[in-house]
């Protein structure tokens, strides 16, 4: 979740949006409507087999095999590149946000963002230029969640649960005082032990660390920084893919049971209180058989995490080559931080 806004940019001169700004600042929208203003009928790059998407540059200096669309996601037709020559010819320009100027492109973009509104800056100049947007809701007009339940395939081996002496555990950067996670944790760790790791506590962990710790606790702490709809993160996917019961702590349960089973995840809001929920997860580490039910849904699906950038380009670069209308986004502050 530390990903920072990432802007597509997809070509359409800047004097056009000098030249009518105004006239679009004028038209009052509610908060998700996008006006049809104009339908692309171009046959620009027809004759190429491949939706080039020029990555500009790669987000964080990860750079991925430019034919990487269509064996990581079936994803075909689609090329990516950091090759700057190729601009002329690109479908797609994907700008990392610490990468772009002062200086407003005002072309038609895609707005990508992967952080909460509480960790993302509003910018008031985002309206009547964004054309449409990609992050974690589901409401987006191009969806990317952090990760999902896929069924499980040939290639995945039979899962069993890992060894564990730990009960509860919690790896935490982002250490506030006012976080709602911090005062929960707080109060949680007054009636039960719970192992937490991370600057805050002295114990620094290596990722090898992080991938020893997770599957060693019955359960794992899943507290997002911030409480959105949608806005459910690798905090959640990471414990099930390695095998602990997510304890978590964000939007409502009906929103986390849009994404993964009722009964593979423990909500706090289960509980009136902290100590309830450190009673019954000591009444789990005394009844094995109530535990592993919480591992039921492993025999159908595994969990995947996203891929930060790559899976972005590739879902922008599917949408792109089915959508070929034009339109506009009104009012993206309104929609994204109310």
């Amino acid at each position: 979740s530390g990903s920072l806004p990432v802007y597509v940019l997809i070509c359409y001169i800047q004097i056009f949006f000098v030249l009518h700004k105004s006239s679009l600042n004028s038209n009052q929208l509610s908060p998700k409507e996008a006006a049809v203003v104009q339908e692309n009928t171009s046959s620009r790059n027809a004759s190429s087999p491949n939706t080039i998407v020029l990555v500009w540059p790669w987000p964080f200096g990860y750079s991925f095999d430019s034919e990487s669309c269509g064996p990581t996601y079936g994803i075909t037709g689609c090329h990516l590149t950091d090759d700057r020559s190729v601009y002329g010819r690109a479908h797609v320009v994907m700008f990392h946000h610490r990468d772009i100027s002062g200086l407003v492109m005002c072309q038609r973009w895609v707005w990508m963002n992967m952080e909460s509104p509480d960790f993302s800056a509003s910018v008031p100049s985002m309206d009547n230029l964004f054309n449409l947007t990609a992050s974690f809701r589901r409401d987006s007009d191009i969806w990317v969640p952090y990760g999902q339940l896929v069924g499980i395939s040939e290639e995945d081996e039979p899962f069993r649960i890992p060894t564990k002496d730990k009960l509860v555990c919690w790896i935490v950067s982002h250490w506030k005082s006012e976080f709602k996670r911090v005062q929960y944790f707080e109060e949680l760790r007054q009636h039960m032990e719970v192992n937490a790791y991370g600057h805050s506590f002295g114990k620094h962990m290596s990722d090898q660390d992080f991938q020893a710790v997770i599957p060693s606790c019955k359960f794992y702490l899943s507290f997002e920084n911030s409480v959105y709809k949608d806005y459910i993160t690798e905090k959640l996917f990471n414990p099930m893919i390695m095998g602990s019961v997510p304890v978590v702590l964000g939007p409502s349960r009906e929103n986390y049971e849009e994404f993964i089973p009722a009964d593979s995840f423990i909500h706090v809001d289960d509980f009136k209180t902290p100590k309830e929920l450190a009673e019954h997860l000591k009444l789990l580490d005394q009844n094995q058989e109530m535990y592993e039910q919480y591992f039921a849904w492993r025999k159908h699906f595994v969990a995947r995490r996203s891929d930060f950038g790559l899976e972005h380009a590739c879902r922008i670069c599917d949408h792109i080559k089915r959508n070929k209308g034009y339109r506009v986004f009104k009012n993206l502050n309104k929609w994204y931080w109310g």
